[in-house]
């Protein structure tokens, strides 16, 4: 009898070791635990296959459930226009993210991927998403706690579609209007981009006053990561030619294109993504002074560091020519996670090689898992890795459209408001016998979108769901008023037709990055020839849809009125809402409005400073305003 209870005793305490020896086994699962702990117990248990997969974020083209289980890969991301099916819901990003997570959560550590997406101007990869103006636009409002607001709208229609990451905001100083993502800038000039980075707090949430500096913060299932871009000085380059070299002293560097960043260190933000461009020859993938040396060290940043998209191809010329090379040179550096995006056999290959021949050492590896993994804990990840239905009803809801119609409102920058004979033309009346809205703008979602909206480079017409500005302009004016609309009218149309006034839409076609890059910044056809029909028929108020000044000066004398509008996004109702004196113009110019393209590159405070209008120029309804 004593020797069974002795054997009986044994099993029981063999039973009781398991227990304990399983309990500390997934230390690193219990939330109750200190972050710091469950990120060591983690790492001490994983290999260098899992801590390499970690570093690796793929294209969701070329993810399945078992490449995700496979290879242990740390992150999946949609490039511009990539989508689980054309127009697909909420429910089926959620249930696509979901499958791809639970390969994550097959693997031996069940480490969770994290999944990003650009979501720039709101969740402009989706369908049916409020739109909201982009950057340049925000950047005229003058207005952070709106650009806030905006940042917790765009966050919950990101969860929405199951999405825990933005690749948002951008950051840059656009110091010349040339640069095809100068829209993408708040403005050329540091403090107002500095202040706009309270995007950051809508995104993530208000980081605690006992939040320790530099780490990552995300304040729940309501809001995602964020990830300030494109660290260092992207908006400065040569002729504002995309991914060109920014030739600048330290002190322009750091005086004009650094600020920012501190503050969105500041303000919690969890990433930071690198610049494709170089300093002064050097590639900012390979800069270690700069990644690793101050942003790192010196401003202490303890979030992730992540590539741009193939931005370790990129280091060579042509891209990809030596790619153990740029492997080596860019983990090195400091980058943490790499935006592969589909060769992502061949980078883990080479990331391997070179650990395992020392080349690249186990505590820079060890560094970027260790981050990586903070920004998942920070997120919620490991506690809650699947996402649901249950914010779908966020995408597109009214509320996010009210605001991003107040955001268009906001942004508009009055111009020019008569002539000096006749007086303001502005506000409209809106009681008229007969008007005419013109121009390839007028009615067309896409173009008064701009790029990053459904496809990567944007597109043209109704491309997703929104109110054009001759909607907009049809529900504003008097129902006896009659509306006519011909995008290019000629001649004869403006002399058979006794019009009280006219509204001209011109701009710019979409484009996105490179594709955007433009020596003459011109208006799209017919865009100067509309202006000028019109405008020498009847008294027109033109408006501008553009992502950055452009030549205007010719056309100027001809009009009645002109104002800025930006890229404005889906809700065009904003724009009519000021033409017709609802509300007010309040918005200033985020950045210089030059005469002729020879004059640049020109910012506020250069001696040969020669404006059309400067920087903080706007004018009321009432009286001009202008202020930095």
């Amino acid at each position: 009898m004593a020797s069974r209870e002795m054997a009986l005793l044994g099993v029981h305490l063999l039973l009781c070791w398991a227990a304990v020896s399983g309990a500390e086994y997934a230390k690193y699962k219990d939330p109750n635990q200190p972050v710091k702990w469950r990120i060591r117990d983690l790492m001490q248990r994983m290999t260098l296959a899992e801590k390499i997969g970690q570093m690796t974020q793929i294209e969701r083209k070329v993810a399945t459930p078992q490449i995700m289980k496979d290879f242990f890969i740390g992150s999946v991301l949609s490039g511009g226009g990539s989508v689980p099916a054309p127009r697909a819901s909420a429910e089926a990003w959620v249930d696509m993210i979901n499958e791809f997570q639970r390969g994550s959560l097959s693997t031996r550590l069940g480490i969770p991927m994290i999944y990003g997406i650009d979501a720039v101007h709101g969740n402009n990869n989706v369908y049916n998403a409020t739109m909201f103006p982009h950057n340049i636009g925000l950047g005229a409002t003058r207005d952070p706690e709106l650009v806030k607001r905006i940042g917790a709208a765009t966050a919950l229609e990101v969860r929405a579609t199951g999405i825990p990451y933005a690749f948002a905001p951008c950051i840059a100083v656009c110091r010349d209007p040339r640069w095809g993502r100068c829209f993408e800038s708040y403005s050329e000039d540091h403090r107002i981009v500095q202040a706009m980075t309270d995007i950051i707090l809508g995104l993530q949430g208000d980081v605690p006053e006992n939040h320790a500096k530099g780490f990552p913060y995300v304040s729940g299932e309501r809001k995602v990561v964020a990830s300030a871009k494109h660290f260092v000085g992207d908006g400065g380059t040569q002729k504002g030619i995309n991914e060109n070299d920014t030739i600048i002293d330290p002190n322009g560097l750091f005086g004009i294109h650094m600020p920012a960043y501190v503050d969105a260190i500041a303000k919690g933000v969890s990433t930071v993504m690198i610049s494709y461009s170089s300093w002064n020859g050097v590639k900012m993938h390979t800069n270690r002074d700069l990644i690793t040396g101050v942003l790192k060290n010196k401003l202490g940043f303890k979030g992730l560091v992540i590539s741009d998209w193939e931005g370790l191809d990129r280091i060579t010329s042509p891209p990809g020519a030596n790619y153990t090379y740029s492997v080596e040179a860019g983990i090195n550096a400091g980058i943490d996670m790499v935006m592969v995006p589909k060769r992502y056999k061949e980078f883990i290959g080479n990331l391997t090689f070179l650990v395992k021949n020392k080349f690249i050492s186990m505590s820079r590896i060890d560094d970027a898992v260790r981050r990586i993994l903070r920004v998942k804990f920070a997120l919620g990840l490991f506690d809650k890795p699947l996402a649901d239905h249950s914010l779908a009803d966020q995408l597109g809801k009214k509320e996010h459209r009210e605001l991003a119609r107040e955001a268009v409102r906001k942004s508009l920058v009055l111009l020019k408001n008569g002539n000096s004979d006749d007086g303001p033309l502005l506000p409209l009346p809106k009681k008229a016998p007969r008007i005419l809205v013109a121009g390839s703008h007028a009615h067309n979602i896409g173009y008064q979108c701009g790029g990053w909206t459904i496809e990567w480079y944007g597109g043209s017409g109704r491309i997703t769901a929104g109110t054009t500005i001759l909607e907009a302009i049809r529900s504003t004016v008097d129902p006896a008023t009659e509306v006519a609309f011909s995008e290019n009218p000629d001649a004869d149309l403006l002399r058979d037709h006794d019009f009280s006034y006219a509204v001209v839409v011109v701009g710019e076609h979409p484009y996105a990055e490179t594709f955007g890059d433009s020596l003459n910044l011109t208006l799209a056809a017919p865009g100067p020839t509309t202006i000028q029909t019109v405008c020498g028929a009847v008294k027109c108020a033109v408006v501008l849809v553009t992502g950055r000044p452009v030549v205007i000066e010719p056309y100027l004398p001809g009009m009645d009125a002109l104002v800025a509008a930006w890229l404005p996004g889906s809700e065009g109702q904003g724009v009519a809402d000021v033409l017709f004196g609802d509300y007010e113009f309040t918005g200033r110019l985020p950045s210089t409005w030059f005469r002729s393209v020879d004059q640049l590159p020109m910012n506020a405070g250069d001696a040969h400073y020669d404006p059309l209008f400067p920087l903080g120029f706007g004018l009321t309804t009432e009286s001009r305003i202008s202020d930095m």
